[in-house]
């Protein structure tokens, strides 16, 4: 059971993540592209109930991710939400009651196959419950420096598959660190109470991560195709935190021969990454 709940949570929370991104995508798509940052951006999207739908998946994905990193590794729970994009492209499929083509389906089981593949060979191991602060701080640093450097990069290019790169990976670097920052805190529900919970810096720090993200999210939704933004979110999410679990939390994982099968998962993931973002997962 010590790898059962996590996975069945990380599950929950990336089908979770997957309705939500089909519904803001098209709520997205439905105002104006503009130029540069635009935090009115999100009162024209709250007029749109499809848009309130998805942030409602947000927050039910939100519950499951922090079960799922409160029982088990951030280097294994983060990697399965690259099944986000395979179950975003079946929703949507079923939204739109079209039937996916068989190419399509050879690449969510490129996705499934790589990952089961990467994470058997990986088998990241260590669950630290809390990391000291001289190890966050460098963390944060780093973090908050690219996504930054990223975000800025995007918002000064054109709509278009640069923007929508650059802003999807910035989202993916803030995404990793609320993760991260969510392990930390978490566990103080269960060891302190509410009370110790709303005490931690974490806590606070994780929530304006997390609206960090999200902003971000729709403008990289909205700054260019899908083929752009989803890989970099999808592979920079799962990326980012593998290294924050291996230098905050001292996760490990498998290294010697173990490595070919890992490579040769990560790189059937790419491959299906790729092919469903071209499809547009989440379009009109």
């Amino acid at each position: 059971m010590g790898v059962v709940l996590p996975v069945l949570f990380a599950l929950f929370a990336a089908l979770s993540n997957a309705l939500a991104t089909v519904l803001q995508r098209r709520a997205a798509l439905t105002v104006p592209q503009s130029q540069g940052f635009r935090p009115g951006l999100v009162l024209d999207l709250l007029r749109r109930p499809v848009w309130v739908a998805g942030i409602l998946a947000v927050i039910a994905a939100g519950a499951g991710q922090a079960a799922a990193l409160a029982t088990g590794a951030l280097a294994l729970v983060q990697p399965l939400f690259v099944l986000e994009l395979p179950f975003a492209l079946l929703i949507a499929s079923l939204v739109v009651r079209g039937r996916l083509p068989g190419a399509l389906w050879a690449a969510v089981a490129a996705v499934v196959a790589g990952l089961g593949l990467a994470l058997a060979a990986a088998a990241p191991t260590g669950n630290l419950t809390h990391v000291p602060l001289d190890r966050w701080l460098p963390a944060l640093a780093v973090c908050a420096g690219a996504a930054l450097a990223l975000a800025l990069a995007g918002l000064r290019r054109p709509a278009g598959r640069a923007r929508a790169g650059c802003l999807g990976a910035a989202t993916a670097v803030c995404y990793a660190l609320t993760a991260a920052l969510m392990k930390d805190s978490v566990p103080l529900l269960a060891e302190g109470g509410l009370g110790a919970f709303l005490t931690t810096w974490q806590t606070y720090a994780f929530a304006l991560s997390g609206i960090c993200a999200l902003l971000l999210l729709e403008h990289a939704m909205q700054g260019g195709p899908l083929v752009a933004s989803q890989p970099a979110l999808t592979l920079g999410d799962a990326t980012f935190s593998i290294a924050l679990g291996v230098v905050l939390y001292d996760e490990h994982l498998r290294s010697g021969w173990w490595l070919l099968p890992q490579m040769l998962g990560i790189t059937l993931i790419c491959a299906g990454v790729l092919a469903l973002a071209r499809a547009g997962v989440g379009g009109p």
